[in-house]
């Protein structure tokens, strides 16, 4: 790992953000995560990640720290809310956010996006692709990207993941037993936990800075193969798909592992069944 970044700072130690923070705790570096909540504190404490309570909502918690700013490295994990007007109120969350980077000696920031800011264009989407979201929370996320990586304080990466998957998240319970589901024949876009640190991490060592980069497993299997695969193992009711016309997209993460060398633990979802 590169040492001369060797203060981290994680905005939201959540399902993602705590065990990639237990990961750089051990790779030695100081790492400072974030909570929404007061009991999760003495959890980050214990796992060696200084522990600050930080809340946007939009503007920050009056009774924040600003000790969790004095970091090398910020990493923003925390998705839009699901709210009606997610696309006023995220872009505000990252305007109070990049306010507080601009009073810190932060230098790099790593922005966790998501492939949602990606419309279904029936086939392969790249990073050259700019065409506006489907939703409101790909809307927010496209808002926030923008304006994290026009900022010149401080450089930006941007990775965009697909549907997170991995541990405790079973995808053979996501859809088990619902009948009439759509898009069966859909190429889907996965990637598991471990292979989203082994990239952040890639990142940070690599000095992979000003760069937008999608991340999916590199193979796509369809919703009806994955899903019933994972029902069948987990022992679940197998889900049953309609023949509808398939809407979809297939995230290609060429550039990542052409730029980076990173090389996916999981190049196929269905192995992390």
């Amino acid at each position: 790992m590169d040492k001369n970044f060797s203060t981290i700072s994680i905005l939201g130690c959540g399902w993602l953000g705590l065990p990639l923070a237990k990961y750089l705790v051990k790779q030695h570096f100081t790492v400072k995560g974030s909570t929404l909540q007061i009991e999760k504190l003495n959890q980050l404490k214990q796992a060696g990640i200084a522990p600050y309570r930080i809340e946007l909502s939009p503007e920050i918690n009056i009774d924040f720290n600003a000790e969790f700013f004095d970091s090398d490295i910020l990493i923003v994990n925390f998705p839009p809310k699901r709210r009606n007007d997610i696309e006023e109120f995220h872009p505000k969350q990252i305007e109070t956010l990049i306010n507080q980077i601009h009073q810190s000696k932060i230098q790099k920031v790593l922005f966790v996006s998501s492939t949602s800011v990606y419309p279904n264009l029936n086939r392969e989407v790249t990073e050259k692709d700019v065409l506006p979201a489907e939703k409101g929370s790909g809307k927010a996320l496209q808002i926030a990207e923008q304006m994290l990586m026009k900022e010149q304080k401080f450089e930006t990466t941007i990775i965009r993941f697909g549907g997170l998957i991995g541990y405790d998240r079973q995808p053979g319970r996501f859809l088990a037993g619902r009948k009439q589901l759509k898009d069966g024949f859909a190429p889907v876009n996965l990637i598991h936990q471990d292979d989203c640190i082994g990239i952040i991490a890639t990142i940070i060592k690599g000095n992979h800075w000003g760069k937008i980069y999608n991340a999916c497993c590199p193979e796509h299997p369809t919703r009806k193969e994955f899903y019933e695969k994972a029902a069948q193992i987990g022992g679940f009711e197998l889900p049953e798909f309609n023949q509808d016309k398939q809407n979809f997209k297939i995230v290609s993460s060429e550039k990542l592992t052409l730029e980076t060398g990173y090389q996916f633990k999981y190049r196929n979802p269905t192995n992390t069944l």
